[in-house]
């Protein structure tokens, strides 16, 4: 049975059964729903062997997922949650006055609610925690005051409300402990660093990976805001962000006419060539939403998971100089201004059709930590695409 406390304690996971992952993910289908206070609305399988079970602890149902694939959360009764996350790693969240159960299996990370003191090394995750007015609850920042584009998090860590505690690959450990941190959230940059997350977890520290990034859907990125808002007790709230998201998207999607209008969405290399973004990356279904044609819709990798793909400037030049519009996506490359300086780096790009009808606009930088920017981004490029002016600071025109 669960008693009332306020335990800390922290079990490490190691492994999850793939058979169970495939179960979460396929009852997104054929599904009742039931009503449980004012979180996110939740899902309950007419078959109840698709969970799962958790000794003293009674099911209720899967949190509804409309586009993200990269995790689920099972809602049990008195508000505990069971978050999985890319069918890797499983964390049960428990609420505040409880403890997990006595005979909760090895393998599953408690985390216990009120949540504070979490290290952030995923910047892109920040906009989530600050849409949730959650930026309370993080005390270590992985990115110093001068890396961060997001003016609360600068703000945070200059007047000493949030700790620079080193980036993802090297933690100031020390400093992390001494203030008793109970949760890192880092991105899948931590896989190249095994060891680091390994420290992590022997000193009690419980990690959790943010694999939003591997959304194919700009939406799917989105909804891990809910992650977010169970794991913090702001589920109403997540839901509320999530469904103003998918709103937008809605609107645009009534209002586009399909045009032949085409988009290169790119950026140029140190060593001068091109890198185009993938067909299957979230901005491409960003272009094609509003309505437009990516240029490189048909062009095949052989990593399936890359978001972009290097080709040389020649072949660049072929495939993309007849394009209606050129968006350059400086959140990976370096950022122009003026036409005169994106020529400087590359004068070929003087030919191009959109250069030469002053089609040429940019994705900022500050971009990359806003994650919850997939609507603006959409709103803009809309109206770009229909000769008007961006209503968000998504875009830019580079003249």
């Amino acid at each position: 049975m669960v008693r009332a406390g306020k335990s800390r304690r922290f079990v490490l996971r190691t492994c999850v059964c793939a058979a169970v992952i495939c179960a979460l993910t396929a009852c997104a289908g054929d599904s009742a729903s039931v009503t449980m206070g004012n979180t996110a609305e939740i899902t309950a399988e007419n078959k109840t062997d698709n969970h799962t079970q958790i000794e003293g602890l009674q099911w209720q149902g899967y949190t509804e997922l409309a586009y993200a694939e990269g995790f689920t959360i099972e809602n049990y009764k008195d508000g505990f949650r069971l978050i999985t996350v890319s069918g890797e790693a499983q964390y049960l969240i428990v609420p505040e006055n409880y403890e997990a159960p006595q005979e909760l299996k090895s393998d599953i990370t408690v985390i216990n609610q009120p949540v504070s003191g979490i290290y952030l090394a995923a910047t892109a995750v920040m906009d989530m925690f600050r849409s949730l007015d959650a930026l309370d609850t993080i005390t270590f920042s992985g990115a110093d005051a001068d890396g961060w584009y997001i003016e609360e998090a600068k703000q945070a860590v200059e007047s000493g409300a949030m700790l620079y505690a080193g980036k993802y690959s090297a933690p100031d450990y020390e400093l992390i402990l001494s203030k008793g941190c109970p949760l890192a959230i880092e991105n899948t940059m931590i896989l190249h660093t095994p060891e680091v997350k390994e420290q992590l977890e022997q000193l009690g520290i419980a990690v959790l990976v943010d694999y939003a990034s591997s959304e194919s859907h700009p939406l799917g990125r989105i909804e891990w805001v809910k992650l977010y808002g169970a794991l913090l007790g702001k589920e109403a709230q997540a839901q509320e962000i999530f469904d103003a998201q998918a709103g937008t998207f809605a609107e645009i999607e009534k209002q586009v006419q399909k045009s032949d209008k085409t988009v290169v969405l790119f950026y140029l290399t140190e060593n001068g060539a091109a890198s185009v973004r993938s067909p299957s990356d979230y901005m491409v279904k960003i272009i094609e939403t509003a309505g437009a044609t990516y240029a490189f819709s048909d062009l095949e990798t052989d990593d399936k998971k890359s978001s972009s793909i290097t080709m040389q400037m020649e072949a660049f030049y072929a495939r993309a100089k007849s394009a209606d519009y050129l968006i350059y996506n400086s959140t990976i490359g370096n950022e122009y201004e003026t036409l005169e300086a994106l020529l400087e780096k590359e004068p070929l790009l003087g030919d191009f059709n959109a250069v030469k009808e002053n089609h040429v606009w940019c994705v900022p930088k500050n971009l990359y930590q806003e994650s919850m920017s997939a609507a603006g981004l959409l709103r803009d490029i809309y109206a770009v695409l229909n000769e008007e002016a961006p209503s968000t600071t998504c875009l830019y025109r580079i003249e």
